[in-house]
């Protein structure tokens, strides 16, 4: 598990990252490059979610 120190900064909003995952996933992810980038804006949104729950605590 990362660090929180490698946690990457998220200065997206959560409606954005899953506007761009579901565009993602809308096109295909038959391709490498595509499952990488689905893997790597999931774990970026696993993050924002994460700081929205500290942040109502």
């Amino acid at each position: 598990m990362p660090t929180p120190s490698a946690q990457p900064l998220c200065v997206r909003t959560l409606a954005d990252l899953n506007a761009e995952i579901r565009a993602l996933v809308e096109g295909g992810l038959g391709s490498l490059e595509g499952r990488q980038e689905y893997e790597r804006l999931l774990v970026e949104w696993g993050y924002a979610v994460q700081d929205g729950v500290v942040e109502a605590a």
